[in-house]
């Protein structure tokens, strides 16, 4: 990693904005390198992702990679996938499952972080919260309708909805994200990894 970046990540780490708003107390989970060449931007960590520190290591992670068609070693490699979420401590449980990310986090870190990493070719939006920060006007009315257009932001960026099981119903609902959007997905995940 460059000085910069080694600066700011221990900035980052060392966060205590909304400490006072966060359940079981802040700690900043990214993972990131100038080198990365594919951006995942999440909502924020889960309890389970908190308790180990690892990004995605939880039953939506696994359906992440399975649907960019990658290993854990490649997905955990930070020369490879850069992994920033909108949020980066997690935020507490509500009626419906997590609660939002912070909304002070991406304020304060999110420009400065996104500055020190020239070699994202392929950055993966998921969720709604996501897409709002980085597609702002361009994203359409509802998450299904900016996932629908994926074409409209490929092949640079790629909405995604949230990979949770909880999402299994919208999966058999929309039948062509599976068809489409994760054949592209892994088409452009090779591609941006140089994979065979």
């Amino acid at each position: 990693m460059t000085k910069v970046l080694i600066k700011l990540v221990k900035e980052i780490e060392a966060c205590t904005l909304c400490a006072e708003s966060l359940p079981l107390g802040p700690r900043p989970i990214i993972q990131v390198s100038h080198l990365a060449k594919v951006l995942i931007v999440g909502q924020a960590p889960g309890s389970r992702v908190h308790e180990t520190g690892i990004p995605f290591n939880d039953p939506s992670g696994d359906r992440l990679r399975d649907w960019m068609g990658i290993t854990k070693e490649v997905f955990y490699d930070p020369k490879q996938i850069a992994l920033i979420p909108m949020g980066f401590c997690f935020p507490g449980t509500g009626k419906s499952g997590d609660l939002p990310p912070r909304p002070e986090c991406a304020p304060k870190w999110r420009k400065q972080l996104l500055s020190q990493l020239p070699n994202i070719t392929l950055t993966l939006i998921v969720g709604q919260y996501a897409q709002e920060w980085h597609l702002g006007k361009a994203k359409k009315g509802t998450l299904t309708q900016t996932v629908e257009a994926w074409q409209e932001y490929w092949p640079e960026v790629l909405p995604l909805p949230h990979p949770s099981p909880r999402n299994n119903i919208w999966m058999k609902k929309n039948p062509w994200f599976e068809g489409e959007v994760l054949t592209a997905l892994k088409s452009g995940v090779r591609q941006a990894l140089r994979l065979r």
